[in-house]
């Protein structure tokens, strides 16, 4: 790993969190990329429930990217669990893919979870299998999402996303980690090194 490379640029890093977080969910991650030089953001879903659609949540995003970076300031982008599905509808949806170089979905029901169908709420809906949600999201994600940087990151032993390999997305370059726990793949120490290699990799050329 060359974390120091002068050779790549550092673009501001925002972090998205999954469902009933918050922010803290990345305090080691946020710890981690500022000691290696990286100005880190991340916002605070509201609410973090799943109550409103992913969508919504989305234009949160949206709305704080406009509001704290200038026009022409790249950035990179990392959504975890919930939050991979909200940052890949603001890449795919909201022009986010005009404004992200690298983006890292980690451990994310991008074809949607299980345990989706526990709740009524419409952003957990929207999080199951056969949501049209995900089918209308996974039509053109590969056609978007190889415009840029992309990393799949996910463990087979996850109990949140089930069945696990549902995490999984045919662009990009895919890692799996040995991670016992759902929520340590955002403070593994392997995960960690992951991420920060990711954001270090050189921009596709086109």
């Amino acid at each position: 790993m060359s974390f120091n490379s002068s050779s790549n640029q550092r673009n501001p890093v925002l972090l998205i969190h999954g469902i009933t977080d918050t922010i803290a969910k990345f305090n080691v991650m946020t710890a981690y990329l500022r000691q290696l030089g990286w100005e880190v953001h991340s916002i605070n879903l509201i609410p973090n429930t799943g109550w409103i659609g992913l969508d919504q949540l989305a234009q949160q995003v949206a709305d704080y990217i406009e509001k704290t970076f200038h026009p022409s300031q790249p950035i990179d982008l990392i959504g975890f669990s919930m939050g991979g599905l909200v940052t890949r509808y603001y890449l795919q949806r909201l022009g986010g893919i005009n404004r992200v170089q690298r983006y890292i979905n980690i451990s994310a029901p991008n074809n949607g979870t299980l345990l989706a169908y526990g709740l009524p709420f419409k952003g957990v809906m929207q999080m199951r299998p056969d949501s049209q949600f995900l089918q209308e999201l996974n039509n053109d994600s590969v056609e978007l999402l190889e415009k840029i940087n992309c990393t799949i990151l996910w463990t087979p032993f996850d109990l949140m996303i089930v069945p696990p390999e549902s995490s999984r997305m045919p662009v990009g370059k895919e890692i799996i980690l040995p991670v016992l726990v759902h929520a340590w793949m955002v403070s593994d120490k392997k995960a960690l090194e992951v991420v920060a290699d990711a954001l270090l990799e050189p921009l596709k050329n086109f």
